[in-house]
């Protein structure tokens, strides 16, 4: 029910709104009110460790870096973090970022009249010369125009002139961007690490020669991979069927993506952002491999990432280096689209866990295929602690894996399960997908059958443990500038008849199923293969209440189809199989792979033929190398190990360290303030701040044992968020005394962010107090009444004060009068008090106290500001 109210009231201010240039008057995302009631205020903090603030008049081009989802999904992406880099290296260069804001922030920036604003200057978006939105995948395309509706620019290109930043798109979705192409006026198509370079030079020359918007659109059009969606035109039939697609402007006819060479050639992300919020995939990411040439002919990134490129192992170790020193994240990340396939591994991993595992971070493979998790991997990886892992076998059937052409046999999975289970690990996921062209009721079978065998075979070992699986499923969407493009989706219907099979099919014990949304894949296949007409389709949608379609929560297919009826469109169209001979809505786009390959792919798989992996075989013609300037770079070495490497530090016995750890437990205290917006993070994610500080700063602490170490640093009570303290502290335990606290308080004040900062160290028995009385000034946004202090003395004077408190939807009632020795009024507005806190015993926290000691409204409680200034033990030694 609250949630359709906040939707209702969402649709009535986005029908009112309008394109006036807004008056920017601060930023009420990070106003106190404002945060304090707001959900996860820590995603519109900014000021993260290693984010770019630069001068903004000392700058000559200004990018606005946007993703189109909330910060946990968008700072969890790769490609946005090194352009950010990149970017900002330049001299006469500025990058910020911005993130698709949550419903109850839109709700409050339009209530407000207000603008949407970078992270980094709290600058409205609109004043940026480029606003460069990440096109990740369709679902986000509604909260391309919740960004531009907050930022006061139109949706349509065709309705910007010169005085509006100019809407830059790329990414993995730029490879059929028509059903947005209408909103952008240029697309990157491919690797942008050297043409968003060339795009800040092309644009800091035209606005020094203040030229038209049509010149700059001509310009940016002659560079290598760029798109300009005004320079074509698609006509249609009378049957709403593409006939042609013109070029009206520009010279290239075709628009062939852009190919980075060399990985090595181009500096990479040596400083990344970390978060202060929780996000995703929370941990440093090296990206060890672009490209992937296994072949499964579903697969639109295996065909517009080609051809292979693999880093150096001796960038990978520099990168990994001064990226852990530099962030303090406590996982590493080996990023490529299957990592299992990197040439090196069996060098490179080794080295970076000789490197890592006595700081007792972990590295993680997140995309590894069957036949390269070997046991040698699997060894490696849990020196530290066990990260997951994910299969793909993609079908149940050896016949449909071979239509695929996924180039793994079941012998080959049950071998490497068996491997995991054996090496220790307990859990696997596996993921399949339903709908593949030719699935027959067999092949969907063969899926529960393949999850019995691997909980039941132990013919090669795997343990005596328990096995636990987790199957996912999801719908297979055709996609563009691959060998399937032509074929059709399954209905909806068919999809969740076909899950319902499965879930009937599984194994009761030992086996879960999850699968993604039928009705979400619906829509992203209609977006996957979808045309400009689409355009309308989604302003409809939005104005009618689409956002975040990509949350479960928030995504309703019925508003979709209602806004595709007023469009006057069938949805069910989009997923229908097109003819080979048809015009494609992305025929214009070049992935730089030949239309025959695809065709010959297409063939290959109604007769099941193989095609290998032109990495360790011979080419295979996709028409995309020309061997001269282009073609696949694989370090292909001897498994010796690398020679800068450190010999091994640390011997470990599973994943606990067993030898080599310090035996000293030297305890000491460390007192820090936080002020500001910083006060807003959770407890969770300070503590994590933490720890990644004392990374950054090399304080090295003893770890607890188990399979998940951990620092050993305890910490005081938790601070509601929006409490500043003048008084925190935590207790970290060390293997060896400091030389120096005050050198030392000096280096973690170096490495800490905005807002909070050490105030001293010294030793300390190490024992956290369980029984506190701790100060507070809160102050009212506003002077007392006169009936607010005679309440205070009402309190004072009351033997009892019973009140009721709510956690989790648990209402309970506790006597607050104990715990409260001390209250009066220290100033006109603000009020001094003591609270007891005791571990053990519930308690109230101030502002929940003083809100029912003064009966003061919700109002009034948002806008009062909490400050602790003293605590003291009470325990009894």
């Amino acid at each position: 029910m609250v949630e359709h109210m906040r939707l209702n009231n969402l649709r009535n201010l986005a029908s009112t709104q309008t394109f006036a240039p807004a008056i920017f008057s601060g930023n009420p995302m990070t106003d106190q009110t404002h945060l304090t009631s707001i959900a996860k205020p820590g995603r519109y903090l900014g000021h993260e460790y290693n984010s770019v603030q630069k001068n903004w008049e000392s700058v000559k081009s200004r990018f606005a870096l946007v993703f189109p989802d909330l910060y946990e999904i968008g700072m969890s992406h790769h490609g946005l973090q090194i352009l950010y880099y990149l970017l900002n290296r330049q001299k006469e260069v500025l990058a910020e970022r911005c993130y698709c804001p949550d419903l109850d922030i839109e709700i409050l920036l339009r209530q407000k009249k207000q603008v949407l604003t970078s992270l980094e200057s709290s600058r409205p978006l609109n004043d940026f010369d480029v606003i460069g939105i990440t096109l990740p995948y369709e679902l986000c395309y509604s909260n391309i125009l919740t960004l531009l509706s907050l930022s006061a620019i139109p949706f349509y290109s065709r309705d910007r002139d010169s005085s509006y930043p100019l809407l830059l798109g790329g990414g993995a979705g730029s490879f059929n961007p028509e059903p947005v192409a209408d909103f952008f006026d240029a697309i990157l198509l491919g690797d942008g690490e050297e043409a968003v370079i060339e795009i800040s030079h092309i644009l800091a020359r035209h606005k020094a020669t203040d030229g038209s918007k049509p010149d700059l659109l001509y310009r940016l059009g002659e560079i290598d991979g760029v798109y300009i969606p005004a320079h074509f035109q698609p006509d249609y039939n009378e049957l709403g069927n593409i006939q042609a697609i013109r070029r009206t402007a520009g010279n290239k006819d075709l628009v062939r993506r852009r190919i980075l060479s060399d990985l090595n050639a181009i500096e990479h992300l040596k400083q990344p952002i970390v978060p202060n919020a929780k996000i995703v995939h929370d941990r440093l990411g090296i990206e060890i491999a672009r490209g992937c040439t296994r072949g499964c002919r579903f697969c639109q990134a295996g065909i517009t990432y080609r051809p292979v490129r693999e880093r150096s192992p001796e960038q990978i170790m520099e990168l990994a280096e001064s990226g852990i020193n530099n962030s303090g994240f406590e996982e590493l990340a080996l990023l490529s689209l299957s990592t299992g396939d990197y040439s090196c591994l069996e060098q490179a991993l080794p080295a970076l866990m000789d490197k890592f595992s006595n700081r007792f971070i972990s590295i993680a493979m997140p995309s590894m295929r069957v036949g390269t998790l070997t046991p040698t991997v699997m060894e490696q990886v849990k020196r530290v602690r066990k990260t997951g892992f994910t299969l793909a076998p993609e079908a149940g059937s050896e016949r449909l894996r071979r239509v695929i052409n996924k180039g793994i046999t079941e012998e080959d999975l049950l071998a490497t399960c068996n491997a995991a289970f054996s090496a220790g690990w307990q859990s696997i996921k596996l993921y399949f997908m339903i709908g593949l062209p030719t699935e027959t009721d067999e092949d969907i079978l063969a899926i529960a059958e393949l999850a019995k065998k691997i909980l039941t075979d132990r013919s090669k070992g795997g343990g005596r443990g328990k096995r636990q699986i987790t199957i996912s499923v999801g719908t297979f969407v055709p996609k563009p500038h691959t060998p399937f493009q032509w074929e059709r989706q399954l209905s909806l219907e068919e999809s969740k008849e076909r899950i319902g099979r499965i879930k009937r099919s599984l194994p009761f014990k030992g086996c879960n199923l999850r699968y993604h949304s039928p009705r979400q894949s619906f829509l992203e296949g209609v977006f996957s293969r979808g045309d400009r007409r689409l355009a309308q389709l989604i302003e409809k949608a939005w104005n009618d209440g689409a956002r975040l379609d990509g949350w479960d929560e928030h995504f309703d297919l019925a508003r979709w189809q209602n806004a595709a009826e007023s469009c006057g469109l069938s949805l069910e169209s989009y997923l229908h199989a097109r003819g080979t001979e048809d015009v494609l809505p992305w025929q214009h786009l070049s992935s730089g792979v030949a239309q025959q390959f695809l065709l010959d792919e297409l063939a290959k798989a109604g007769t099941e033929e193989y095609t290998p992996d032109c990495r360790y075989h011979a080419c295979q013609k996709c028409g995309l190398c020309d061997f001269k300037t282009l073609m696949p770079q694989v370090c292909r070495r001897d498994n010796s190990p690398l020679p800068e490497c450190p010999p091994v530090t640390l011997e470990t016995k599973g994943n606990v360290p067993e030898k080599g750890l310090p035996a000293g437990h030297y305890k000491y205290i460390v007192h820090y303030s936080r002020l500001g917006n910083i006060c807003y993070l959770g407890h969770l994610e300070m503590l994590q701040g933490i720890f990644r500080t004392l990374r950054r700063a090399n304080i090295k602490t003893n770890f607890s044992q188990g399979f998940n170490p951990s620092p050993k640093v305890s910490f005081g009570p938790a601070l509601a968020a929006g409490t500043e303290s003048l008084v925190e502290f935590f207790i970290m335990d060390l293997p060896e005394p400091l030389k120096s606290c005050a050198a030392t308080a000096a280096a973690l004040n170096e490495k800490l962010v905005p807002g909070l900062t050490i105030t001293k160290i010294h030793a300390h028995s190490g024992k956290v107090p369980q029984s506190l009385l701790t100060s507070y000034t809160l102050t009212i946004a506003r002077v007392l009444t006169e009936q607010e202090k005679e309440r205070t003395r009402e309190f004072l004077s009351s033997e009892r004060y019973p009140v009721t408190k709510t956690r989790k939807g648990k209402t309970s009632e506790i006597d607050i009068r104990p715990l409260i020795p001390l209250l009066n009024i220290s100033g006109p507005t603000s009020i001094h008090l003591e609270m007891v806190g005791i571990s053990t015993q519930p308690g109230i926290k101030p502002i929940e106290a003083l809100a029912q000691i003064l009966d003061l409204t919700q109002e009034d409680v948002l806008a009062t500001k909490i400050l602790k200034t003293a605590w003291r033990s009470m325990d009894i030694n």
